[in-house]
């Protein structure tokens, strides 16, 4: 079951940045040696797996999905009450993105997803997590000072937001939904799409902030 977590807790971790994965990386690169010397994996077919998930799904979906919320107020609604049959509707599903909660940005909240336990993550829109993710030091870190972990990725999130911190399951996974970018009602679809970041849809970071039109930069 999901839990949201408060904030304001204060308590020292390293940086969200900080991992042992190297160590895990080369465990599972003896794995996979393994595993295929004998016959059990196909290279082949992990190879196009890898591939996959590296070049063909990423953010750019999760992104495509919060621009179309952005200019389509039903898809918004749609997309916050049944995010896996809205976010399907634009052909972004498979594993790891079977139960897909959205939750939005704004003014008064601010969301942030996490998995304490391992890395869940919403691989058909978001792609493979970063490492900072998986990490022990964000891992604890989101759960007890939240504002400590925005504050290491650069961002400063008002006084007077709440944040509320979702805890990623096997069973159900986040997309959070940024706020808009000011000054973006001339945008298309695309355009606002590219404001999207992988951060801002995990919550630990902001959409980024609109390029200026071709009247206003001349």
């Amino acid at each position: 079951m999901s839990h949201a977590h408060g904030q304001d807790h204060q308590h020292d971790h390293d940086s969200p940045g900080s991992s042992e994965l190297s160590e895990m990386d080369a465990r599972v690169r003896a794995l996979e040696t393994l595993l295929t010397e004998r016959g059990l994996v196909d290279r082949e077919a992990l190879d196009a797996v890898v591939e996959r998930y590296e070049h063909e799904v990423g953010p750019h979906n999760g992104a495509q999905v919060v621009a179309r919320a952005w200019v389509d107020p039903d898809y918004r609604r749609w997309l916050l009450e049944d995010a896996d049959a809205a976010i399907a509707s634009l052909g972004h599903v498979g594993r790891q993105g079977e139960h897909m909660v959205a939750v939005e940005n704004t003014p008064e909240l601010h969301n942030m997803v996490v998995c304490t336990l391992c890395s869940c993550y919403p691989w058909p829109v978001l792609g493979l997590p970063p490492v900072w993710y998986k990490s022990p030091a964000y891992r604890a870190k989101a759960v007890v000072d939240p504002r400590g972990v925005l504050a290491d990725f650069g961002v400063t999130i008002p006084a007077g937001t709440r944040i509320k911190v979702w805890d990623s399951t096997s069973e159900v996974r986040y997309l959070v939904l940024p706020r808009r970018p000011e000054g973006t009602e001339h945008l298309t679809e695309d355009q606002l799409a590219a404001l999207v970041t992988r951060d801002s849809m995990i919550g630990t970071g902001l959409a980024s902030a609109a390029a200026p039109s071709a009247s206003e930069g001349a």
